[in-house]
């Protein structure tokens, strides 16, 4: 029974190890980065706007919002997202639609990190927005292509 039991693990383990690579594929990690300042209302004291059409829209390239326990990483999600608008103002709604591509970070107990994927609408939008969002790592917060900011 204890052989079978140390096989089971052992392939779990083999199967989680050959899904992750060594080494990162994220392209815009900045350790540098200032951490945001929060306005009065709540949000991201955003300055920027992004002039790479990747940023926020390639796994590759996410936003990286940071944390440093589960109570910002939902915190930091409203206040990034509550920061942006549509491209004409529109106020813009998101939720979570999936996780994907685990990149090796010290950030995580286990070793490991995940993008998350967000859907983003606004009224009068044609087809939601999909953008890659990465609580583990650090980076310049900026505005995507395509989207305003509150004023």
């Amino acid at each position: 029974m204890k052989i079978k039991s140390f096989f089971s693990m052992f392939c779990l383990l083999f199967l989680f190890s050959a899904c992750l690579s060594t080494k990162s594929t994220l392209k815009n990690v900045d350790e540098n980065a200032p951490n945001p300042k929060i306005t009065a209302e709540n949000t991201f004291l955003i300055t920027e706007f992004s002039k790479d059409p990747k940023y926020g829209f390639d796994p590759d390239y996410p936003i990286n919002l940071y944390f440093r326990n589960l109570k910002e990483e939902t915190n930091n999600l409203n206040r990034y997202f509550n920061a942006l608008t549509g491209p004409k103002g529109e106020k813009v709604f998101f939720k979570k639609t999936d996780t994907c591509c685990p990149f090796p970070t010290k950030k995580s107990e286990m070793g490991a990190g995940y993008i998350d994927i967000y859907e983003v609408t606004w009224v009068g939008q044609k087809k939601p927005i999909q953008v890659y969002i990465n609580i583990f790592e650090k980076g310049v917060l900026m505005v995507p292509m395509g989207f305003g900011l509150k004023k």
